[in-house]
């Protein structure tokens, strides 16, 4: 029988955790994380987690109050950790209404309204998730854990917080000499055609934030989506050009971007393959968090009152009636835009059955892999595929709302997935410390209302400034926003019929392959698998993004080489010289997201201001891309350096 580990706060012992500067500091740090994330996932397809740099800057800054203590540290980085969710939620989905041209701008109250409404709705549905999952199934949830031992020793927070001030800054550094003053150029591209039927390219995008992105992923993760690149660039773009020719004689690099337009669909085919998978997969859990969810539903209310403060959720009573309150606004959001009674109902019905069952994935999923490796981007696309099915039949293919009516569903589940996942990692950190769970779900909706009230000013900006969707001779600035394009997509593709439909489903039967070979390194117990929406994203995001996510896991690779080759020396401290490494190199390279993510959101406003992206470029022409090249080699080698050196220390 398995020993039950005791919380590091009894519950016996009650220590003040909602305070108002817990409540301020949180909810500060979500509205600032959901800025930074967004940003980053318009740019690169992917959010970090945020719990650990939040819990970091919440030590270093509640240290300058004399009464602090650990559980009240917990409390805002539950808050704060809100904002990373939210924003993964809203990018992943809304911004495909302005590439579809239904919205020409983010309204900001329908913006805000989904974000809080679907964040909200994913904390009430893990309530009666936590005792399932946590409790019972007790599921690792890898980063809750990683969190609670960062809290803990919490007295290293003035130290620690440093490394991510440093990343911070050389972040804030590349982003503005780059993007901003224009020394250098932001990618480095080579393309050439070696002759009629031959087509060979490489890029790399030179950003420390993608650097960092494939650092936290890991190298196992980060060659996946490498071979996703390949798959499209250096297998499926050739042989496209080499059917098609080039017959307006345009040269290497405008011939690529051209053909990968149309092959980056093999993506859109693993994608949908790989998020049913995900459903498939895991059909047995989420039978049983949907039965224990159930039954909680249906249980005394009251007991919560006899329970111990540890054990103590929010009451079901409660959480059934703000989820019929929360279905007015998202009723009302639905039927200002379809402007049909009928089909709004039915879409507030598939929202909140859908929302509850991908809320039951993502949390379960985050048990198993953590919330950064959660598939949300798999589940919108099921939401949505299947949203704009059963639409069809119902509005018929001439429709020009159905497409944006499957978008506003998927946008909605998407959050609430999103914020599920994040907020079982949180309950998980709670439960080892000895948190009340009950005042960590208030506080994951005081980081929700925050971000949801500050992204729609941030996308607003960055789509006026910089724009989404690939990047153009007119608009070279643009944010790819790979997975709202993709969700945009296949929302049209349903409606319209303009899907390339061949070349989605050779990427649907690539997915098929990918699966049964994962499959079959599970049953050898393979410590190298193949997850399929990994690859499936590497398939459709640009090449230079590949490259550069791939060169971080490479420097996390180098490091645990080198801690594997040293590690006779750490003698009985091996275990804890490996956790302050990976802790130490973890907030670097969290610093350096953070850093560049908020620099160029600060330069979307001179550029809004002055009308164009180069308001504060020094020189006309950039000192090229190997300026640039030489910085990312510099920054990759002091992230090798520091998390090297804290190992060693230890």
């Amino acid at each position: 029988m398995e020993k039950e580990e005791k919380p590091y706060i009894g519950p016996d012992k009650v220590l003040p955790e909602i305070t108002v500067k817990a409540v301020l500091l949180g909810a500060l740090l979500s509205a600032i994380l959901a800025g930074a994330n967004a940003y980053l996932g318009l740019f690169a397809g992917m959010t970090v987690s945020a719990s650990i740099p939040a819990a970091v800057i919440s030590m270093a800054v509640l240290k300058l109050f004399k009464k602090h203590n650990i559980l009240e540290n917990n409390i805002v980085q539950t808050a704060a950790s809100a904002g990373e969710s939210v924003a993964a939620g809203i990018i992943f989905t809304v911004p495909a209404l302005v590439l579809m041209g239904y919205w020409t701008h983010f309204n900001y109250w329908e913006t805000a309204l989904i974000g809080l409404c679907g964040g909200i709705l994913g904390v009430f549905f893990t309530v009666p998730l936590r005792k399932a999952l946590i409790v019972k199934q007790k599921l690792k949830f890898p980063e809750g854990v990683a969190t609670s031992e960062v809290l803990k020793t919490g007295e290293q927070g003035g130290k620690a917080v440093k490394f991510l001030a440093l990343g911070g800054a050389l972040g804030i550094l590349v982003k503005f000499a780059e993007a901003g003053l224009k020394l250098w150029e932001g990618a480095f591209v080579k393309a050439t055609m070696v002759s009629q039927k031959t087509f060979l390219y490489f890029s790399m995008n030179l950003s420390p934030a993608l650097i960092a992105v494939g650092y936290i992923v890991g190298v196992k993760v980060a060659l996946v989506i490498f071979a996703g690149g390949i798959v499209t660039w250096w297998i499926g773009i050739p042989i496209y050009l080499s059917i098609m020719g080039n017959p307006e004689g345009l040269d290497a690099v405008t011939l690529g971007s051209n053909a990968y337009m149309q092959v980056r669909y093999l993506g859109v085919g693993a994608m949908v393959v790989g998020g049913l998978w995900a459903l498939v997969n895991l059909r047995g859990a989420i039978g049983v968090a949907l039965n224990e969810g159930l039954t909680s539903f249906k249980s005394n209310t009251d007991t919560e009152k006899n329970l111990p403060r540890t054990e103590r959720d929010t009451p079901m009573k409660w959480i059934i009636i703000g989820i019929g309150v929360l279905i007015v606004p998202i009723f009302i959001m639905y039927i200002r835009e379809i402007e049909n009674v009928a089909i709004t109902g039915l879409m507030a019905i598939i929202m909140v059955i859908a929302g509850f069952l991908f809320a039951s994935v993502a949390g379960y999923m985050a048990g198993l892999v953590g919330s950064s490796n959660n598939p949300i981007s798999g589940v919108t696309i099921a939401t949505i595929l299947t949203s704009s099915l059963i639409l069809l039949a119902l509005m018929g293919t001439g429709s020009e709302k159905g497409p944006a009516a499957a978008i506003l569903i998927g946008s909605v589940v998407a959050c609430a997935a999103a914020i599920a996942g994040d907020n079982m990692q949180d309950l998980k950190a709670g439960q080892v410390l000895g948190a009340t769970p009950q005042k960590q779900q208030v506080m994951q909706m005081v980081g929700v209302v925050a971000a949801a009230l500050v992204l729609p000013f941030v996308l607003e900006l960055l789509n006026a400034t910089n724009g989404f969707g690939p990047k153009t001779i007119e608009n070279p600035d643009s944010l790819t926003a790979p997975q709202a394009s993709l969700m945009q997509s296949v929302a049209e593709g349903v409606f319209g019929g303009g899907l390339p439909w061949g070349i989605i489903s050779i990427g649907m039967a690539l997915a098929v392959v990918v699966i049964i070979i994962d499959k079959m390194l599970e049953t050898r117990n393979a410590t190298f698998r193949i997850p399929v929406l990994a690859l499936a994203i590497g398939i459709y995001l640009p090449f230079e993004l590949d490259s550069a996510i791939m060169l971080g896991g490479i420097i996390a690779w180098l490091i645990v080489r080198y801690q594997n080759k040293h590690q006779s020396k750490a003698a009985g401290g091996l275990e804890v010289a490996k956790q302050r490494s990976s802790r130490t190199g973890l907030l670097l390279a969290s610093g350096l997201i953070t850093g560049e993510a908020l620099t160029g959101i600060f330069l979307a406003f001179p550029a809004w201001y002055y009308g164009s992206t180069d308001a504060l470029a020094l020189m006309e022409e950039g000192l090229g891309s190997e300026v640039g090249l030489l910085v990312t080699v510099g920054i990759c080698f002091l992230l090798y350096r520091i998390a090297v050196k804290a190992f060693a220390k230890e």
